[in-house]
């Protein structure tokens, strides 16, 4: 996924009222942009931290620039834009990019679905096979070469895994994947510190036969693309 135009670049001053962020600009002059994430951002939200973002050239918007990237530790760069994740899931399985995701005729996205009046991320089918449900999850969390999900208390999470189990029981195809948008780490494991319920029903909807995948990022100023598989560690 390109992104219009380079992003621009500033220097993180803090992050607050969960949709706002405040950006030091290289001239010093100081501005406030949209944060197009509600998550706790736990280490992606430190100040002093470069940052990349959009500019919508809307001159009607609140606040026109949205934050896009931050730089995080060891170099690394990590996209916060969750509205991306599942954008970049969809292009990579119309790609063909996902071996394990090819071969089905159609892609529907935000299909109600589930006994807890969910709606699916993305629904693969085709004629003569079963449909594959897909949830995406946005990986942002990284400590040292780990990425953790959730980086806070999700009973989302653990409501859409539910769900996924109940599709494998039904005997159609339930697959969670994680959309690593951090450059600097290469495994993802269930945050079981933060929130051990998540990674208990993770292990549930495993052991239940849920498909569960990682695939990481490649980020630029210019574009964001999943690029590698990583292996997940369900301890």
């Amino acid at each position: 996924m390109k992104y219009s135009e380079p992003l621009l670049t500033g220097v993180l001053i803090k992050r607050y009222k969960r949709f706002l962020a405040d950006v030091r600009l290289d001239d010093g002059t100081e501005i406030t942009i949209h944060c197009a994430n509600t998550g706790s951002m736990k280490n992606c939200a430190e100040p002093d931290s470069p940052v990349w973002f959009s500019d919508s050239h809307n001159g009607k918007r609140k606040y026109r620039h949205t934050w896009e990237i931050v730089g995080v530790e060891a170099g690394a760069m990590a996209g916060i834009n969750t509205g991306f994740a599942n954008k970049l899931v969809q292009e990579a399985i119309e790609l063909q990019l996902v071996p394990a995701l090819v071969g089905y005729d159609q892609l529907r996205r935000e299909v109600k679905y589930g006994e807890e009046n969910s709606r699916i991320d993305i629904l693969l089918e085709s004629d003569g096979r079963q449909p594959c449900y897909v949830e995406v999850k946005s990986v942002t969390l990284g400590v040292g070469q780990v990425a953790f999900f959730p980086d806070s208390v999700t009973e989302r999470g653990r409501k859409h895994l539910r769900e996924l189990i109940s599709v494998v029981e039904r005997g159609q195809r339930a697959v969670l994947f994680y959309c690593v948008q951090h450059t600097g780490v290469n495994v993802v494991k269930p945050a079981n510190e933060i929130d051990p319920k998540y990674g208990e029903t993770l292990r549930q909807a495993a052991a239940a036969g849920v498909e569960i995948m990682a695939w990481q990022a490649d980020i630029s100023a210019s574009e964001i693309i999943l690029v590698r598989e990583l292996p997940v560690c369900l301890d």
